[in-house]
């Protein structure tokens, strides 16, 4: 699957901000390591860097474009393309720091005691991840997959994110390996200029790239042009013409 950090920081104020949040509720003060996975383009890896002063921060990406506007973003840190799944580095470290990254990483019952393991004692591992797999904007997005002419090719899109267990789930998963375990739920709004149209602009940044990656340009703007109109009908307008968009997360912050 193909990432552009130019269509993902189009949206970056909005992006960020969740990750500003779970920031804030890491409970360590001193840390001198802190990794990134997940890095995107450095949006988050930046607040890391000004959060914990002094400490070594690196951060990994799949995504060769995004490590590239990493790099650029913060030139003094160290970025790395790696998958998250088959990283070995074990550490230790004192913040492993995981932003709208690990829903597309599977079986995260072994991924997220794996990941407690390479923290040093007392670490934390904080994780943010989108939970709107039943939104309308993602169940159009498979509606419009299996209806179009393009069905067959996009038959394993939707199987491209993990299915995330609930907040009783991941702390179940968690308090195993860890000393304490803090699970919230964060529903956003995010005004979005452009009416349903910017709906469609902020996923194609993120949740539309499997169902778009596999199709020619042709069938590319055919399958958009359906999304639009689904969404038009799912997210109304506004009377100044921008649509709010709901947009829950799942936060997760746990201490070896």
């Amino acid at each position: 699957m193909s990432w552009s950090a130019k269509q993902y920081v189009a949206f970056e104020d909005e992006r960020t901000r969740p990750a500003r949040d779970l920031l804030a509720a890491i409970p360590m003060t001193e840390v001198r390591s802190a990794v990134d996975i997940g890095c995107g383009p450095g949006n988050s890896t930046e607040l890391l860097v000004e959060r914990f002063t002094g400490a070594t921060v690196r951060g990994l990406d799949s995504s060769a474009d995004m490590i590239e506007a990493a790099r650029k973003r913060l030139p003094q840190v160290q970025f790395d393309i790696a998958d998250i799944d088959t990283w070995r580095d074990s550490g230790p470290f004192d913040v492993i720091f995981a932003n709208a990254v690990l829903q597309w990483v599977p079986d995260h019952a072994s991924l997220l005691p794996a990941l407690v393991d390479k923290l040093a004692p007392g670490g934390s591992l904080a994780v943010q991840m989108p939970d709107n797999l039943g939104e309308p904007s993602h169940r159009l997005m498979r509606e419009v997959a299996a209806a179009g002419p393009w069905a067959q090719k996009l038959a394993g899109a939707a199987g491209q994110r993990t299915e995330m267990a609930d907040a009783s789930g991941y702390y179940s998963i968690l308090k195993a390996c860890c000393t304490r375990v803090d699970v919230w739920r964060t529903t956003y709004h995010h005004p979005l200029a452009g009416g349903a149209s910017g709906v469609v602009e902020w996923f194609k940044g993120s949740g539309l790239r499997p169902f778009l990656d596999p199709l020619d340009e042709a069938e590319r703007a055919h399958y958009l042009k359906q999304y639009l109109a689904a969404i038009e009908q799912a997210y109304p307008a506004l009377a100044d013409g921008s649509v709010l968009l709901p947009f829950p997360r799942l936060f997760l912050v746990a201490t070896r």
